[in-house]
């Protein structure tokens, strides 16, 4: 099995998970940033920050964003590390989560907010549903538009050729 077909099935098994619930232990929290070393730190909704870890089958195949919402499930074992990311929330789980009554309310507002500001990048058509995977648009390079002020140029030019007369 290539690369590719490794991280894409990954990407979905992660995303989909089939509307599953967060069970008693698991909670949902906002991803961030990046510490290293596969770990994030999270805040929760009443506020606290930790770090969480990213599973094994996840590292190096998904890339959790800063912003972005995961169902994370504790471990009893960590003091810095106090849990593991058990899925990765795209638009329709949340949607799910809401609609279920299980989203806390104090992610509500920060949801809306992005959902405003969101630009979809995906640029390619395949028949599959492919607008949750991470798509990186740092490949890409934005088009550099020169602006001159042809005037100014002209108005100097006219001068040097009277000085010259």
């Amino acid at each position: 099995m290539s690369e590719y077909t490794k991280r894409k099935y990954v990407q979905l098994e992660s995303l989909r998970k089939d509307f599953e619930l967060p069970k008693e232990n698991q909670s949902v929290v906002k991803i961030l940033a990046s510490r290293g070393r596969h770990l994030h730190e999270v805040t929760t909704p009443s506020g606290e920050i930790y770090l969480v870890s990213m599973p094994v089958k996840f590292r190096n195949k998904i890339f959790a964003r800063n912003g972005s919402y995961v169902l994370i499930e504790p471990i009893a074992e960590g003091k810095k590390v106090k849990g593991e990311i058990v899925q990765i929330l795209n638009k329709t789980s949340i949607k799910n989560y809401k609609e279920n009554h299980v989203w806390p309310p104090e992610f509500e507002e920060a949801v809306e907010k992005s959902d405003t500001n969101v630009i979809n990048t995906n640029v390619s058509t395949n028949e599959s549903n492919d607008d949750d995977l991470f798509v990186n648009t740092n490949y890409k390079r934005p088009a550099v538009i020169y602006i001159t002020d042809d005037s100014s140029d002209s108005d100097s030019d006219d001068s040097d050729s009277d000085k010259n007369e």
